[in-house]
């Protein structure tokens, strides 16, 4: 099969990742600022709700990042170039130019996430009078400063950046086991079991899993951009899904559970205050924790800015990867002001996530029902680039554009609908159908493998 010729091939120019690479990978994909917050979020459903959420809704994610995975280690191809089979030569830019979007919008919550740490720290070292914590002046300032380091980190090259990574990642997680042992001393886990948010800042349940599910979803998108150098499938199908589901419940577990624990300490709960530096100064951790929050949100961008750069850069190939990193980076800080216009971040992180949910849950459906069911695993690697195979109307499957369209549209209906927001979520459902009505209407294509 072309398929398997081109894997044969491809092993021969690639450094393989082996299972331990690829779960380490995985498990700092999760290991990180992001995931704390979102935990923190959940926490508005109490711990119990909240653990309900993590346990269910992370994992389902993961399935999808193990197939995806196991097409990168098959096919030998970033997801983005996956997606061309399914939505066309010319249709893949679609899928890619959403991968710029969101990785520059994650890029630009860690951003906003880190300009809190630095806001508190103006505020320690200058005094509350002139930066207020979490204040205009410090925020902007904050967004300025993380613009800057991102800058920098991402002009240092591949091998900076991963070095910086690892770094970041042992930093917080070692920040993550001091901040849960002062927890535990602090507050008993009986009162954070017991702890119940107040109505108004409550989530529904339904809610809840789609925000978490889209949350997860967006690695899937960039899940055979690293499986594709997997030695073997175990390496890119199991590590992926155990990796990244370790990371999520690990960090997530702790967000909630923080969270929670500086809510009953100071009998307040805002959702808006639910990020890490805004727990860690409640809990009395100190400068050290607000600069280790700084230092590992620009590890975790140094990732999100290389997805977006890469993904410009295949959309734009004459605009080189080095500018494309500058520009994503700089569009990524100016995104991070979007809260101070909206006029609030939890809002606009939710908002960002539904959206998230509702496009790229029905891409990936459709990415793996052609792959798996209508094409049969036989995709033909020589003719990702050129020729008559998925060239289908001028470039685009239009068939995969309707059934994606149609899912949105399936996606934002679900979402009226309060028993589902109450119960299992629009997600799921939507890519059940997005599946299924792409499956339907892809029987009769005329199929030139």
């Amino acid at each position: 099969m072309a398929v398997q010729r081109t894997m044969d091939a491809s092993k021969r120019h690639v450094a393989a990742m082996g299972f331990w690479d690829q779960l380490a990978t995985w498990i700092g994909a999760n290991a990180n600022n992001g995931t704390w917050y979102m935990g923190g979020v959940l926490a508005a459903l109490g711990f119990a709700g909240a653990l309900g959420v993590i346990l269910i809704s992370g994992p389902l994610a993961y399935v999808f990042l193990a197939l995806v995975g196991y097409m990168g280690y098959r096919v030998r191809a970033s997801t983005m170039n996956l997606m061309r089979p399914a939505f066309g030569l010319r249709g893949s830019i679609g899928p890619s130019l959403i991968n710029v979007i969101q990785f520059m919008g994650w890029a630009a919550v860690n951003t906003y996430i880190a300009a809190i740490s630095v806001s508190y720290l103006l505020s320690q070292l200058f005094g509350p009078a002139h930066f207020k914590p979490g204040g205009l002046a410090g925020m902007l300032i904050g967004v300025g400063v993380m613009g800057v380091l991102h800058l920098i980190s991402i002009s240092l090259g591949q091998r900076s950046i991963r070095l910086i990574e690892r770094i970041g990642m042992i930093l917080v997680i070692l920040l993550v086991v001091w901040e849960t042992i002062v927890v535990l001393q602090e507050v008993p886990l009986s009162k954070i079991m017991a702890w119940q948010a107040p109505q108004a800042a409550r989530l529904p349940f339904g809610k809840a899993i789609d925000v978490f599910a889209a949350f997860n979803l967006a690695w899937v998108t960039a899940g055979a951009d690293f499986t594709r150098f997997a030695s073997k499938k175990s390496a890119a199908t199991t590590a992926p899904f155990i990796g990244a589901t370790l990371g999520l419940y690990w960090f997530a577990i702790v967000g909630a559970l923080t969270t929670i624990a500086a809510a009953v300490w100071t009998h307040v709960f805002d959702p808006n205050s639910s990020d890490p530096s805004t727990v860690a100064a409640k809990l009395g951790l100190g400068i050290l924790a607000l600069v280790v929050i700084m230092l590992t949100s620009t590890t975790a961008n140094a990732v999100n800015l290389m997805a977006a750069g890469s993904a410009l850069n295949n959309i734009v190939p004459k605009l080189k990867l080095t500018p494309s990193l500058w520009l994503v980076t700089i569009l990524a800080t100016l995104m991070s002001f979007i809260p101070f216009i909206v006029g609030g971040f939890i809002e606009t992180f939710i908002w960002f996530l539904d959206l998230i949910g509702m496009v790229l849950g029905p891409e990936i459906a459709i990415l793996l029902a052609d792959f798996f069911i209508v094409q049969k695993q036989n995709y033909d690697r020589t003719a990702f680039n050129q020729g008559r195979t998925y060239w289908y109307t001028s470039g685009f499957n239009l068939r995969a554009y309707l059934v994606w369209g149609l899912s949105m549209g399936c996606y934002f209906v679900l979402q009226q609908v309060p028993i589902i927001v109450a119960t299992v979520g629009s997600n799921w459902l939507t890519m059940i159908f997005a599946a299924v009505v792409y499956v339907l209407v892809s029987r009769n294509q005329t199929k030139m493998l």
